[in-house]
C-alpha cells in the first residue's frame, strides 16, 4: 500500500547520515531529484482512490519536506565538521584579500599622458623591434654616428651592405613619430610611450631597458616659443605651480636648435641642494625643432611645415618625484617597495 510505502521512506530519511558532500549529493540525487523516490511516489498518486487522495497527499508532502530539511541539515553540519587529519582550521576567517597598486613608473607615465592630452596629443605606439631606416636614418642619424654601434644598440638582425635594414631593439621612442609622420598629414600632435632599450651596464643610475615619453607637433607656423609654452605648462602640471624651466643649447641629430630643459629644483626651491648638485636646477628632458632632413624623410615638406619634438625618460620624472635613488628598484618587484606608492595614485 502507497501509505506504507511512505512510512518506510520517511523512517528512512529522519535516519539519513553522511560524511561528506559527496555522499549527501548522492542522498539528494536519491530522494529528491527528478528520478528520485519521492517522484515515483507522486507518480503513483495518480492510481490512489479518491476518498484516499487527501490522505496520501499530505504524507507525500510530508515526506518532501522532511527530505529537504534533512538534506539542509547534512550540508550544515559537513561545513562546520573539521577534519581532525586537516590542519587548517576550516571554519577560520580567511585572510582579506589584499588589493594591489599600480606601479610607480606607470602612475608618472600615466600622469605625464593626462597632463599632454589636455594640451590636444594623441596616443600613437610603435613596435619595440624596429628597423635601422625609422630608428636611425629617417630620423637624420648620421651612417658612422655611435649609436649605430654594438656597444649602444641591441642588433637582432645586421646587413653590412645595406645598414637600413638592420633590425633591432629600439633604443628610442623617436622611430614612432617617424612611422607616424609617414602615414599621417600635418597637423600632427601626438605623444609616443613606450619601453626602450639600449647596451648599458645596469646600476644605480642606467639600465638596459627603460622607458620614455616623446612629443611631436607639426603644423604651419610652428615655433620653438609654441614648444617653449608647452614645456613650461607640463613642469608646473607635473612639479607645481612655482616650477621654473630654463633651456640650454644642445645637441640632437633629429631636432634643430636642440636644448636640454631644467626645473627649477623642488626640494630646495632652487636655493641649492645636494639633491640638484647645489646648482638649484635639474635636468628633466630635451628638446628642439624638427630638423628639415627628417620632416623631408618622412614625406612631409619642410618648406611648407615646421615642428618641435621632446622626449623625457620615465624613470628620470619618476625619480625626481618621488626621490627614488636606485633605478634597479622599478625592476625587481620587491612588494615592500611597490606599497610605499599605494597612495600615489
Amino acid at each position: 500500500m502507497l501509505l506504507e510505502k511512505i512510512e518506510k521512506l520517511l523512517q528512512e530519511v529522519n535516519a539519513l547520515t553522511a560524511s561528506n558532500a559527496e555522499e549527501i549529493e548522492q542522498l539528494r540525487l536519491r530522494y529528491l531529484s527528478k528520478k528520485g523516490e519521492i517522484n515515483t511516489l507522486m507518480s503513483d498518486f495518480r492510481n490512489v482512490a479518491p476518498e484516499q487522495k487527501k490522505a496520501v497527499g499530505i504524507k507525500i508532502n510530508e515526506l518532501k519536506q522532511t527530505a529537504i530539511s534533512k538534506i539542509n541539515e547534512l550540508k550544515e553540519n559537513c561545513s562546520t565538521t573539521v577534519d581532525e587529519n586537516c590542519d587548517e582550521d576550516l571554519t577560520r576567517t580567511p585572510y582579506p584579500i589584499e588589493l594591489g597598486s599600480r606601479h610607480p613608473l606607470t602612475i608618472v607615465k600615466n600622469r605625464i599622458i593626462d597632463i599632454f592630452s589636455h594640451m590636444g596629443f594623441v596616443l600613437a605606439d610603435g613596435p619595440e623591434i624596429d628597423d635601422d631606416l625609422h630608428v636611425f636614418t629617417k630620423l637624420n642619424f648620421a651612417p658612422d654616428h655611435p649609436a649605430r654601434d654594438m656597444q649602444d644598440t641591441f642588433f637582432i638582425e645586421q646587413h653590412p651592405n645595406d645598414v637600413t635594414k638592420n633590425i633591432l631593439l629600439r633604443s628610442h621612442t623617436s622611430g614612432d613619430q617617424a612611422h607616424y609622420m609617414e602615414t599621417h598629414e600635418p597637423p600632427i600632435r601626438i605623444l609616443c610611450p613606450g619601453r626602450v632599450y639600449r647596451n648599458e651596464a645596469i646600476s644605480a643610475r642606467a639600465h638596459c631597458f627603460f622607458h620614455q615619453v616623446e612629443g611631436l607637433y607639426v603644423d604651419r607656423n610652428v615655433s620653438f616659443t609654441d614648444l617653449k609654452q608647452v614645456l613650461l605648462t607640463f613642469a608646473r602640471e607635473m612639479f607645481g605651480s612655482e616650477t621654473k624651466i630654463r633651456l640650454r643649447p644642445s645637441y640632437f641629430p633629429f631636432t634643430e636648435p636642440s636644448a636640454e630643459m631644467d626645473i627649477s629644483c623642488h626640494i630646495c626651491g632652487g636655493k641649492g641642494c645636494g639633491f640638484c648638485k647645489h646648482t638649484g636646477w635639474v635636468e628633466i628632458l630635451g628638446c628642439g625643432m624638427v630638423d628639415p632632413n627628417v620632416l623631408d624623410a618622412c614625406g612631409i615638406d619642410s618648406k611648407v611645415y615646421s615642428g618641435y619634438a621632446f622626449g623625457m625618460g620615465v624613470e628620470r620624472i619618476t625619480n625626481l618625484k618621488y626621490q627614488v635613488a636606485d633605478l634597479r628598484m622599478f625592476s625587481e618587484n620587491d612588494v615592500r617597495f611597490l606599497r610605499e606608492f599605494e597612495a600615489a595614485e
